[in-house]
């Protein structure tokens, strides 16, 4: 059973009756090119997950919930059923993002469900790829199942007011630093962060071929900015809730579990101009 993160090796080595192959790439200024990249060539077997149709309800963000609000229970597991997926089927998702945009969305979305056998692939797509691995245009047609799963409570924040009062936890936001800082806002109405919020990078998470660091090295960088706080004091959040779950995944692959997301994160929390915002690095 993998947990975290899978080899490109690993993950041709399994049968594909075994495993669940999840294509969920994404593009933030392109939102139908995923799905293209995807009908062009993918990993054999795969299905597509849409960030914006199975993995966010986009009819929420009126409700203040960010740009990627969580989707509805039901609507996930009707995914999870088109796909079909059953319980104790190995779940493997990719993107071209590194797992940031969006396999890691997935994975965390699976394990606030409760599911333990997803993982992502280190790499994504372009290890697959630079493994001179198969690659298909052809659409898988899964027979469907019938799920039904339900959010852990306990491991995602959606009350703003909550957030503002947070008293001995960590905010950790994952985006590039120059956007914490204020300095540039490419996506949402203001430029900043939540006061009080800490940066640690997704991209920090990386090697520069793009696979994961070792589990050791991240265990050690996430110590260092935790302090004294325990994992389960750590809050992530990021845009709007989809780079953060690379963090999340992170923190898991370095033993370090028990942290929780902000989902509607920095794009929920300046839907509402009363909202203060911090600049630069000194708050």
């Amino acid at each position: 059973m993998k947990t975290t993160l899978i080899s490109v090796t690993e993950l041709a080595a399994l049968p594909p009756s075994e495993v669940l192959i999840v294509d969920c790439r994404y593009d933030q200024f392109d939102a139908g090119k995923g799905e293209r990249d995807y009908r062009a060539a993918h990993i054999p077997g795969a299905v597509f997950a849409s960030l914006d149709r199975d993995l966010s309800d986009l009819s929420r963000i009126p409700m203040g919930l960010g740009r990627h609000p969580l989707p509805t229970e039901e609507v996930f597991s009707v995914a999870l059923s088109r796909w079909g997926w059953h319980p104790g089927l190995q779940v493997v998702c990719y993107d071209a993002g590194n797992g940031a945009l969006a396999a890691a969305r997935l994975w965390w979305l699976l394990r606030l469900c409760g599911v333990k056998q997803v993982a992502v692939v280190d790499g994504g797509y372009a290890a697959w790829t630079a493994a001179d691995q198969l690659v298909s245009q052809d659409i898988p047609q899964p027979a469907q199942t019938s799920v039904s799963l339900h959010y852990d409570p306990v491991q995602v924040l959606v009350d703003h007011a909550a957030v503002a009062h947070l008293k001995h936890d960590l905010l950790l936001d994952a985006r590039a630093t120059s956007r914490y800082l204020g300095e540039v806002e490419p996506l949402d109405r203001a430029a900043g962060h939540v006061p009080g919020a800490a940066n640690r990078p997704f991209s920090e998470n990386l090697q520069p071929d793009g696979r994961f660091k070792s589990a050791a090295v991240l265990r050690q960088e996430f110590l260092a900015v935790m302090g004294n706080h325990k994992p389960e004091q750590v809050v992530h959040m990021c845009g709007s809730g989809v780079t953060a779950c690379h963090n999340l995944l992170a923190m898991e692959h370095a033993g370090l579990a028990g942290s929780r997301l902000y989902a509607p994160s920095w794009s929920g929390w300046v839907s509402d101009p009363s909202r203060s915002v911090a600049t630069g690095s000194g708050s």
